[in-house]
């Protein structure tokens, strides 16, 4: 009565019969029919690695961003790519007997910046690094200076031309990495001039108070 009153209809029989049908056919439907399991991840093969184990090994063979950026960096960059330049412009050039030189400097230059950037100079210190290098940029500028003059004058094609006007600033660049390493080993050496002649003021300081006394 109370819901009759209330305006809403209380279910019949039939439909809670009907629902219930439909919940147990449901029920046995899933029973029957199990829904498939989710596949497992394939596993990976057992000599593939990690990218992040692999990257610290790849990052240890560059050279450090900071070495990079530095001056010293920055000059072996540039005497490397302006040598490989170079020496392209001669292999397409008529002056194709001058591309051993270029080459060779390139080479020189790439075995530097790899040593610089991994501080081998450090590791190694039995091999006189700084002077290396300094007879390294002088023969370079040489030789860039006098080719470069011969590749402009004497043969007309673009590409001895390109080839002496690349080789023209690669002297200087060679020639300011010179200079600067010329200046380090200068106060390299100003230093320990300084350094032996205070030890030997203090000897002869001790020597004095030893008579004295």
């Amino acid at each position: 009565m109370r819901a009759a009153e209330s305006g809403f209809p209380l279910p019949s029989r039939a439909q809670g019969e009907r629902e219930r049908g439909r919940a147990s056919a449901s029920a046995a439907a899933a029973a029957m029919w199990p829904p498939d399991p989710e596949p497992d991840p394939d596993p990976e093969p057992a000599g593939r690695t990690q990218p992040s184990a692999a990257l610290p090994g790849l990052r240890a063979l560059l050279p450090a961003r900071a070495f990079l950026c530095s001056l010293k960096g920055r000059l072996l960059l540039a005497e490397t790519g302006l040598s490989f330049i170079i020496f392209v412009c001669y292999v397409a050039s008529s002056a194709s007997a001058f591309l051993m030189a270029p080459l060779l400097e390139f080479l020189l230059a790439l075995c530097f910046l790899f040593a610089d950037a991994m501080q081998l100079n450090d590791k190694w210190q039995g091999l006189c690094w700084p002077m290396m290098d300094f007879l390294r940029c002088v023969t370079a500028a040489l030789i860039y200076f006098a080719i470069s003059i011969t590749a402009v004058a004497k043969y007309p094609d673009g590409a001895s031309k390109a080839a002496g006007v690349f080789g023209f600033f690669a002297t200087i660049v060679f020639a300011i990495d010179f200079y600067l390493i010329f200046n380090d080993v200068a106060k390299f050496l100003k230093q320990e001039d300084s350094a032996q002649e205070t030890t030997a003021d203090k000897a002869e300081e001790e020597d004095s108070d030893s008579d004295s006394d």
